[in-house]
């Protein structure tokens, strides 16, 4: 097996995790700083937007390797979708596909079901809730908690901060509640 085998087929989590982890105490130990994207849509807004919004008006400049790192991971998602695609199926449980069947989704083909997240589902009742009203619930929902799911789970559950514990315990019953309440009926009737 060669290094682009290697890194083209997904890594199992007793690898990826440690590697997660690891950032951490990296970021710690490089300069105090905290892991987290959300908080780069502020950065490039307070760089970007010549506004007088007191919640843009600080020193964005110091938090520069943010917007490196989020450009990095763009750049590195590139990259990985159009050079380094993984050539074999994507695995998803049996169990999993009859539950996705039964809600109407039938492509497994890529990492998100193209039933819902094609392109011709942009300017429909599905593509509104999925997209728009989705979207903006995550924006609140952040801005609401004080970050993202990976600053708090990563990033304050590792530095044991309680408020970081709650949130991400709050993401979890959202997101199953989701998947499990909410999914079936925008899916059944939308």
């Amino acid at each position: 097996m060669d290094f682009i085998d290697l890194i083209r087929k997904p890594w199992p989590w007793y690898v990826a995790g440690p590697l997660i982890g690891l950032t951490v105490p990296t970021l710690l130990l490089i300069g105090n700083k905290s892991f987290g994207i959300s908080s780069s849509l502020r950065h490039i807004c307070a760089a970007c937007l010549p506004a007088h919004i007191p919640f843009f008006h600080y020193n964005w400049r110091k938090e520069i390797w943010n917007l490196l790192f989020v450009l990095g991971t763009l750049i590195g998602g590139f990259v990985a979708t159009y050079f380094l695609a993984n050539p074999y199926a994507f695995q998803l449980s049996a169990a999993t596909m009859a539950d996705l069947q039964a809600l109407g989704i039938r492509d497994f083909s890529g990492l998100m079901p193209a039933d819902l997240f094609a392109t011709e589902n942009l300017f429909t009742i599905k593509g509104l809730i999925f997209f728009v009203f989705g979207g903006f619930l995550v924006g609140f929902g952040t801005r609401w908690a004080g970050g993202c799911t990976s600053g708090h789970a990563i990033m304050g559950i590792s530095n044991l901060q309680w408020p970081s514990v709650v949130a991400t315990c709050c993401f979890m019953i959202g997101g199953f509640a989701m998947t499990y309440l909410l999914l079936p009926v925008i899916l059944k009737y939308v």
